[in-house]
């Protein structure tokens, strides 16, 4: 049994954690003995590890935020989930680890037989993107929505879940060799940020949608790509950012803001799980499950690896040069 287990943090994440062995746990009344199956790398696990995100658990802690397992042993009292069922993993249960403990009462039932490694990332992407796209804006068919970090893990399901509604989207990624893999996963228009042969990126996203009016802008870089986003946006569009990739805080133009009336909002999943009601979370979760479950919804994967692999993984994931998700998987449980 390998955990994936951090003493101090360091803006060098690899640096800091390391795959440590530990001994079966003994089972309390109520718990059940986990096998993780798959669970994703992030960029939140990484600023986690960093320092820089907006929740830190207290030293030492185990990496990772979500994932799926399967239920290989009962404690006393115990008589569900079944041997064997796909579960969801607890937030904040640290799920970079071939196995790990919870309360039986506190585990979502997945369905057997999907991929576990989509299901892994149904509790931090999927939900975000899918928000995005409908707590802030009423979008109707046909509507144009832009992006930017469009190669990322939001940005690849925002592209799936809005050409499922009809939407279009303009996709702002940083390098030309994105471009085709997103056109490819169903992108309307992909462009390379910034001013490209002498045009910026607002006059390229209006030729290239015809003049469209674009009515959310979704960005997650922060930096200058913020006020790019907004200068593509339409009269009274709203600009909703989660996330500061760059570093960097937003910068937006009071020209952007006072002539175009445009509104800025954040978003933080992390906020939304405490104030959505369970019957609004059991809606959204209940909507990813069955698109995935169709294989109509589904994330990119750039590579995957064992526990053992943490450091290398945890390289390739804050790198930078990825074209999908990294994903923490057991083999041997997923075989």
């Amino acid at each position: 049994m390998l955990k994936a287990e951090y003493q101090t943090r360091s803006l060098v994440p690899q640096d800091v954690i390391e795959a440590v062995a530990f001994e079966k746990p003994i089972l309390a009344e109520g718990q059940v003995l986990l096998e993780m199956l798959a669970a994703p790398i992030n960029p939140s696990d990484v600023l986690t590890l960093t320092g820089q995100y907006g929740i830190l658990p207290p030293l030492p802690a185990i990496g990772g935020n979500e994932g799926v397992a399967k239920v290989v042993e009962h404690g006393p009292g115990v008589m569900a989930p079944e041997l064997g069922q796909t579960v969801l993993l607890p937030l904040g249960i640290g799920t970079w680890a071939t196995h790990m403990v919870a309360k039986a009462r506190s585990l979502v039932q997945l369905p057997n037989g999907v991929d576990p490694i989509q299901l892994s990332m149904i509790t931090v992407n999927p939900p975000t993107a899918h928000l995005m796209l409908s707590e802030f804006v009423d979008l109707q068919k046909g509507d144009w929505v832009i992006q930017n970090a469009a190669n990322s893990g939001v940005g690849s399901y925002l592209i799936s879940l809005a050409k499922l509604r009809g939407l279009k989207t303009v996709n702002v990624v940083r390098r030309e060799s994105l471009v085709e893999p997103i056109l490819a996963a169903g992108a309307d228009v992909v462009l390379v940020d910034g001013v490209v042969d002498g045009l910026s990126l607002a006059e390229r996203v209006n030729a290239a949608t015809g003049g469209a009016v674009i009515k959310l802008g979704i960005d997650a870089v922060g930096g200058a790509a913020t006020s790019r986003l907004g200068e593509a946006l339409g009269e009274g569009a709203t600009l909703v950012n989660y996330g500061a990739m760059s570093g960097e805080p937003c910068t937006l133009a009071p020209t952007i803001i006072i002539f175009k009336d445009i509104t800025v909002r954040g978003f933080w999943l992390a906020k939304w799980y405490r104030t959505a009601s369970p019957d609004r979370q059991k809606e959204v979760f209940g909507t990813i499950i069955s698109l995935i479950a169709a294989g109509k919804l589904a994330a990119p994967i750039h590579a995957t690896y064992n526990v053992r692999d943490i450091k290398e993984a945890l390289a390739v994931a804050a790198g930078g040069q990825r074209t999908g998700k990294v994903v923490i998987i057991n083999d041997e449980a997923i075989a």
